[in-house]
């Protein structure tokens, strides 16, 4: 797969292939193309030559939000959340975004897993807390949280651990290692913190120019 600008070659002869249930992460300098890959996989930027692949099925040129319902969500930098709503209502609402009908049945399913979510990644305790009043990694899992009430298995991170104290982010890689090896979904995260790519023990994808060295 290519992704040209112009003159300029972010990615020149990619070849990948993804395995359900492990961790990879896409380390390299400034400027290799780590974030143009997750962005042609999520379908914001479309390839200039190849093709995208996800459960069999080609999604080269698809819409993003059509790619994300399909299965694959991409996480920024910042996290994307509900300042103002509580902890337990931001998951609450990832949750409602999957269900229609809304219903008793749905109701009690939906306070169930909200309790497994909230617990995974460590907030139950803070579950009635607003939530812009979270430390900036506790946003980070909070994120995290309402990406898995989606159930999709693939989930793309960009530089999940970036502003995290060296505590968060210990917790983090413990986190995401459950995520995979538990609940089986495949993580393509994007890192710099080199400590954070050992401690998951994952594949590493090496970038250099475009083009994927290892």
């Amino acid at each position: 797969m290519k992704k040209h600008f112009g003159g300029v070659r972010a990615l020149e002869g990619i070849d990948l292939a993804l395995e359900a249930g492990r961790v990879y992460c896409i380390v390299g300098p400034n400027g290799c193309g780590k974030s143009t890959l997750l962005g042609v996989i999520s379908g914001e930027l479309a390839p200039t030559a190849g093709s995208v692949w996800f459960g069999g099925n080609n999604i080269t040129g698809m819409a993003p939000a059509r790619i994300a319902r399909m299965g694959v969500l991409r996480k920024f930098q910042a996290p994307s959340i509900f300042p103002s709503l509580t902890v337990a209502e931001n998951v609450e609402a990832a949750l409602m975004a999957r269900t229609v009908p809304w219903g008793r049945l749905v109701a009690r399913r939906h306070l169930k897993r909200l309790g497994e979510l909230l617990d995974l990644v460590g907030l139950q305790h803070r579950a009635g807390l607003v939530a812009e009043e979270l430390s900036h990694g506790e946003k980070q899992w909070l994120e995290i949280s309402m990406l898995l009430a989606e159930e999709s298995p693939l989930l793309l991170l960009d530089e999940p651990t970036a502003g995290m104290t060296i505590r968060e982010t210990q917790q983090t890689v413990e986190l995401i290692r459950r995520i995979a090896s538990e609940h089986g979904r495949t993580i393509l995260a994007i890192e710099h913190d080199m400590s954070f790519v050992e401690g998951l023990e994952c594949e590493v994808i090496a970038l250099l120019r475009g083009r994927v060295l290892c």
